[in-house]
């Protein structure tokens, strides 16, 4: 591969891509992602990823689609201060929330816009690439895929962390509402099954696998994602797909089973480990 720079702009994907946005939107967003962030299934999916990933000091690593920059930190620690650990983030406003974060937590983790379709850098200059929860919002997720393969050097890992979301169940509820919700949130994402086509996306990039997981994320009913929920319920009504009032009577019910601690919310992550032949 020469050494060329990729700075296409990529077309909007999902409704969750940073130009289709409204700051309200964004602020919704970060309490989803943070919500998501302190639930203990991400943090046992990222750390066994992590740990598979063999981050050494001097790493120079990237975080594609980093948001609100909480794993960048943690790539960050991991690498050092002789490593490099570079958020690459497409929506502006998550950009300045994760560059205030890591100010206040003296962190050098740094933050640059960019798009997964379209890395600004140069090829095979990366010891390591994360990217999680990112795919499933493109329409063209072999194009970032490859995009990876591009920038990583020869003997340099990848590890791709991403949902399935045709794995999701939601209980109570009326089964009409649920399948409403269920169909939104497939809907939602431009590639609502990620998570089943990580391996065979590498695989045909011509990276090698080095281990696969995954971790069913289970909601604690005392920690319910509610901003998520209501973005979810709000998709919904806007495809017609249901009426506020199922939408208003859903919540309702949901709310209710969650303080007598009878709800049931999860989905199912996959992570894949690759690497690049040298």
């Amino acid at each position: 591969m020469g050494e060329t720079q990729h700075t296409r702009p990529a077309q909007p994907t999902s409704e969750f891509h940073a130009r289709n946005f409204s700051t309200a939107d964004v602020a919704r967003l970060v309490a989803a992602l943070d919500a998501q962030d302190e639930a203990a299934g991400v943090r046992r999916l990222r750390a066994w990823t992590q740990s598979a990933l063999a981050l050494r000091p001097g790493d120079r690593v990237i975080d594609v689609g980093s948001g609100t920059g909480s794993q960048t930190l943690a790539l960050a620690t991991a690498v050092g201060p002789s490593g490099d650990a570079l958020g690459i983030e497409a929506n502006p406003a998550l950009r300045a929330v994760a560059e205030q974060r890591a100010a206040a937590a003296g962190s050098p983790a740094r933050f640059l816009g960019g798009d997964a379709l379209a890395l600004p850098m140069p090829d095979a200059t990366v010891d390591v690439v994360w990217c999680e929860r990112v795919l499933q919002h493109l329409s063209e997720p072999d194009k970032a895929v490859g995009e990876i393969a591009r920038v990583l050097r020869p003997g340099g890992r990848v590890a791709l962390v991403d949902s399935d979301w045709a794995t999701a169940l939601l209980h109570p509820g009326d089964p009409e509402a649920v399948a409403a919700l269920m169909s939104g949130a497939l809907a939602a994402a431009a590639n609502p099954y990620s998570g089943r086509r990580l391996l065979g996306q590498l695989s045909a990039a011509g990276l090698v696998i080095d281990d696969q997981g995954s971790q069913a994320l289970i909601q604690d009913n005392a920690t319910v994602p509610w901003p998520l929920v209501r973005m979810l319920g709000e998709s919904t009504v806007r495809r017609g797909l249901m009426t506020e009032e199922q939408r208003e009577s859903l919540y309702a019910e949901l709310t209710e089973a969650a303080e007598r601690g009878a709800l049931h919310m999860s989905v199912t992550m996959f992570a894949v480990v690759a690497h690049r032949p040298a």
